[in-house]
């Protein structure tokens, strides 16, 4: 039980820092609020949920209704209630998808660098698109432009995380 209490605690932290980071830098990319055309916190969720399965799933339900209650909409509760869960959503059923289609492993020793690139094209596309679906049934119009700008941050978001980290790991490796 420690173990993944440590991972829903790193994802959770991991995931703060992302979105500091991503506000203090791309700040001036922000769609409407939370919508930015370069989202790194995305990067962190799918490389979270790939990582630590349902205890990254866990931190990030939990975080993401933190910054959603307080930060992005504080004095709402169905929005950012709904909109933590998705969040969650998207990148649990993204790496769900893939221990089914691929096998993937704990140890993501067959995650093949074309897998990860479709699992990222997927998870910047199931996250707007469930978050999208949800503002049509709300009754939201104009839809469109807000789809499109989410997945491009998604994506962008996404690519400059997980394979700033696979850099990293690969320095790690070279000089040990």
């Amino acid at each position: 039980m420690r173990p993944q209490f440590a991972m829903v605690l790193a994802t959770m932290c991991v995931f703060l820092a992302m979105l500091e980071l991503n506000d203090w830098l791309f700040r001036r990319f922000e769609f409407v609020p939370g919508i930015n055309w370069i989202y790194l916190p995305a990067g962190m969720r799918l490389l979270c949920t790939l990582l630590f399965a349902e205890a990254g799933a866990v931190g990030l339900l939990l975080v993401s209704w933190l910054v959603s209650f307080l930060w992005f909409f504080p004095g709402q509760f169905e929005r950012p209630f709904i909109g933590g869960i998705l969040a969650t959503a998207a990148p649990y059923l993204v790496f769900l998808w893939a221990k089914r289609r691929y096998g993937l492993q704990s140890s993501l020793a067959n995650l093949t660098p074309a897998r990860l690139m479709v699992l990222i094209l997927a998870f910047s596309l199931a996250s707007p698109l469930l978050h999208h679906i949800y503002f049509a049934l709300r009754g939201q119009q104009g839809l469109l432009r807000g789809f499109a700008a989410m997945f491009v941050g998604d994506l962008s978001g996404t690519l400059i995380v997980i394979y700033l980290m696979k850099a990293m790991l690969s320095l790690t490796r070279r000089r040990s």
